[in-house]
């Protein structure tokens, strides 16, 4: 049993390890819970059935843009296999560990290697075996695994993992072939829910309101002098009419302003595909785009903030411009005229020295944005001087 199961965690770990060439997203710092429930395999000294049921509740913490760190309390129960006639119960274990968790990428699909350790308490409760009668044993546990995690929302998420487990036991029936008076290996299953604290909101936005324009006074004029003499009446001369000069024709060349959309506007949390509420702003652009072909090449450019590591900012911006240019042409944009391009944390608008933690990603939130503009003239529609 334990060769098959590692055969598959070495299958896994190849299929996992070929994830690291994705795009990767930002790091949050986020926290959670994550309870589930598993499957163990004993070890075959301790003559116990195949496998076996149990849970787990833990938590866990957001480190660094690579590591995750977990810990928490696990219990599992495996029946008594010995095939000695009037003999039953269970083997019980019983472990608080904590375990370190390295990402290979931070997209939706995260996948991760992991070493741990803690404590175990190994009971063998075998009835009518001496020696096995609720025999238990406190000690050092350590493990190594793999696994995933998959973030279905910004705050929710699967989690499962692999791992082969070492601890240490003491009890032995004499006369039989029960005897795990030294380490014991475990395969442990698991497979969990995670619900994610800590997360900000997408839909917030630090842009100031402007501010009101200052009403410009009304011109006061001093009132006219009235002579204190009659006034002389003068002829009457009839000027001929001004010839009033032709109009110039209005300038309707069409002018230029950049859209910026937050990117919390856009995507979902740690993910490059958008969210619904994107539609109707990339709809606005799609009617420009529409009323005014002689735009004939629109840039989407992709800016991250600066949190991580500068190389998976870069992909990020750059598969977020690629999903907005993807949605205009689905709409019916012509390809030809829209290109894309990330500029990752290159192009900063605020930089927010000092601050960490929510503090940091509050303030760097104009820095994540995707922009759109005219290729020549750095923007979309706008005229200027037309009716």
């Amino acid at each position: 049993m334990h060769t098959r199961v590692c055969s598959v965690a070495l299958a896994s770990s190849l299929c996992l390890f070929s994830f690291s060439t994705f795009a990767e997203d930002m790091y949050r710092g986020a926290w959670y819970l994550l309870p589930g429930v598993s499957m163990m395999w004993a070890d075959h000294e301790l003559e116990a059935k195949n496998r076996g049921g149990g849970f787990f509740l833990k938590a866990g913490k957001q480190l660094s843009p690579d590591w995750d760190i977990q810990g928490g309390l696990s219990y599992h129960r495996v029946s008594e296999d010995t095939n000695i006639a009037g003999v039953g119960g269970h083997y019980k274990q019983l472990s608080l560990g904590v375990d370190a968790l390295y990402f290979l990428s931070r997209q939706p699909f995260r996948p991760f290697v992991l070493a741990g350790g803690g404590i175990a308490r190994n009971n063998l409760d075998y009835s009518n075996l001496p020696g096995l009668q609720d025999r238990m044993r406190t000690s050092w546990m350590t493990n190594v695994g793999l696994g995933a995690q998959w973030l279905v929302s910004d705050a929710f998420g699967l989690q499962l993992d692999i791992r082969h487990q070492w601890s240490r036991s003491d009890a032995n029936a004499p006369g039989t072939s029960v005897d795990t008076s030294g380490t014991i290996n475990n395969t442990l299953l698991n497979f969990g829910a995670m619900f994610r604290f800590g997360t900000p909101n997408p839909l917030a936005s630090n842009t100031p309101e402007p501010a009101p324009m200052a009403a410009t006074p009304a011109r006061t004029d001093p009132p006219p002098t009235v002579a204190a003499t009659e006034p002389t009446v003068a002829p009457v001369v009839v000027a001929p009419a001004p010839v009033t000069p032709a109009k110039p024709a209005l300038n309707c060349t069409p002018q230029f302003e950049t859209i910026t959309l937050s990117a919390e506007k856009l995507f979902d949390f740690d993910a490059t595909h958008m969210q619904a509420g994107a539609k109707p702003l990339l709809d606005h652009i799609i009617d420009q785009l529409n009323a005014h072909p002689e735009f004939e090449l629109v840039m989407v450019t992709g800016h991250t903030d600066r949190i991580g590591k500068a190389a998976y900012n870069q992909k990020l911006s750059e598969a977020r411009a690629m999903q907005v240019k993807a949605y205009l042409v689905a709409a019916g944009i012509a390809a030809q005229r829209l290109q894309s391009v990330g500029k990752g944390e290159s192009e900063p608008k605020v930089e927010c020295p000092g601050l960490r933690g929510e503090a940091l990603i509050a303030c760097l939130q104009p820095n994540r944005r995707v922009v759109i503009e005219d290729q020549a003239q750095h923007g979309l529609a706008k005229r200027s001087g037309c009716p």
